[in-house]
């Protein structure tokens, strides 16, 4: 039951990444046609006007729309990963919350633990309550024995882990896959540029200025927007993978302590 909700809750957020990077696509689009295509960003002649950033970055091509969508992608889910990785957390620090709850299990006071827990919030207090739930419960059950009850508990915080984790996780696969495809969608937007600036020198008599300056911009344009897409996908990867593992490694500390207190008690 629980990976049926996980890969639900999965589907739905490929489906709102989709739609994120579907709208994050038409900003790009009316940004790139519209601010950096206006009229005085360009002298007479169609080139951009000396240190006006935005016309340079209208030489790159239609690939800068793209690069632009990722780009902006990787800020929203960068934000959003950040506010809901900070909420799992909870109130206060893990680590107290933990060695609080480990106190009141020492001391046989269940109600004192699950109370904690309601004072933290979070992922991580949510499995730990859970945890906690099945360890009254298991208590009380007269015909378990003491392996059965210590593996009830722990298949319980195996659930409970189960329908937290997609929700830390989510859009991770996304930033993953920018980080990849930025720098190969820049490299494609490159080669245009590239090709454009060669068929300007390949021209019989006098090379196209013009055509020159407008290939070599499409190229290096296209480089430094799809290297610094990747360059913060990447960062922001690793930093909320780290997050998530500092959090999946109290959930695991705690449910070892709950496991190990439970046959303790119980021996």
């Amino acid at each position: 039951m629980a990976q049926s909700a996980a890969k639900s809750t999965k589907k739905s957020f490929e489906g709102l990444g989709i739609l994120v990077l579907v709208i994050n696509l038409i900003i790009g689009i009316l940004f790139f046609t519209f601010v950096c295509g206006a009229d005085g960003n360009f002298k007479e002649n169609g080139d951009p006007k000396p240190g006006n950033f935005l016309g340079i970055i209208y030489k790159g091509g239609f690939i800068v729309p793209v690069l632009f969508a990722l780009f902006l992608t990787v800020l929203v889910f960068a934000v959003e990963r950040f506010m809901t990785i900070n909420k799992a957390k909870g109130n206060g620090s893990i680590q107290t919350f933990l060695q609080k709850v480990k106190y009141h299990l020492s001391n046989r006071d269940i109600d004192a633990a699950l109370k904690e827990c309601d004072r933290q919030k979070g992922s991580v207090a949510n499995v730990v309550q859970a945890g906690l739930h099945k360890y009254a419960e298991m208590r009380t059950d007269k015909d378990a024995t003491t392996e059965q009850k210590v593996l009830n508990i722990s298949k319980e915080i195996e659930e409970a882990t189960a329908l937290e984790m997609p929700a830390l996780e989510k859009h991770l696969p996304i930033l993953a896959t920018i980080a990849s495809i930025g720098t190969l969608i820049a490299l494609l937007g490159t080669v245009l540029g590239m090709i454009r600036a060669f068929a300007a020198l390949a021209t019989e008599g006098t090379p196209d200025p013009s055509a020159l300056s407008a290939g070599i911009s499409e190229a290096l344009v296209n480089t430094a927007i799809g290297i610094g897409t990747s360059a913060f996908a990447i960062i922001f990867y690793n930093v909320f993978t780290g997050m998530i593992d500092k959090l999946t490694y109290g959930i695991d500390e705690m449910g070892f302590s709950i496991t190990q207190t439970f046959s303790a008690q119980e021996n």
